[in-house]
């Protein structure tokens, strides 16, 4: 079922839509000062790093763990020893999963990448039900610790029938506050070094 998914290893509105923001460019190249200081700056990074992804050139380490109704893992991917993502990925109460990408340079995150997915019945039968995943993306541009563009996008996605181009969606424009992410994000660091499964982060 599209609903049953787990990734492996892996405020208020302003009316106001804009193109997706963040689209990887395989020439872009890596922003050359030591700190990330516009918007510009932040999609040349992340095209960078996703470059890096993509083509399997970073280590990667991860550890799980089961708070609260939360089973989640953590992956930590860094070149040359320093962290340039992290991942965090959990499911709650089998109907809502989690996935958040922290993007990393020189220690700070620059870009938070978040998709919340709850999946409900939708029609059909008990024997051939029907499922719906209501999905909630968020892209966060991040300056020296602070949101300086937040962007979300609403889509579901049906078991059965035409769904939507999520690429052909506009993000509307936001207010966010990362202040739990980072929070989070902190948590993640102090316990990257853990073995075996934790109780929570």
């Amino acid at each position: 079922m599209i609903s049953c998914k787990k990734e492996s290893g892996t405020g208020t509105q302003k009316h106001k839509t804009v193109k997706d923001s963040v689209s990887v460019k395989k020439s872009s190249p890596t922003v050359q000062n030591d700190s990330i200081q516009s918007v510009e700056d932040i999609k040349k990074e992340y095209a960078a790093v996703s470059s890096l992804l993509l083509s399997k050139k970073l280590d990667s380490t991860n550890f799980t763990y089961y708070c609260n109704e939360k089973e989640g893992e953590v992956v930590i991917y860094k070149k040359d020893g320093q962290i340039k993502m992290i991942k965090d990925f959990y499911s709650e109460h089998s109907h809502f999963s989690s996935s958040t990408q922290y993007f990393i340079r020189n220690n700070q995150v620059f870009f938070i990448f978040q998709d919340e997915t709850s999946w409900n019945f939708d029609g059909g039968t008990p024997e051939k039900p029907e499922t719906k995943d209501d999905i909630l993306e968020k892209r966060m541009y991040i300056v020296n610790d602070k949101a300086v563009q937040c962007l979300e996008k609403k889509y579901s996605v049906r078991s059965k029938g035409n769904n939507p181009d999520p690429n052909k969606i506009n993000s509307r424009e936001t207010k966010c506050d990362i202040s739990e992410l980072m929070k989070n994000y902190q948590l993640i660091l102090k316990n990257k070094d853990k073995k075996g499964e934790l109780k929570c982060l």
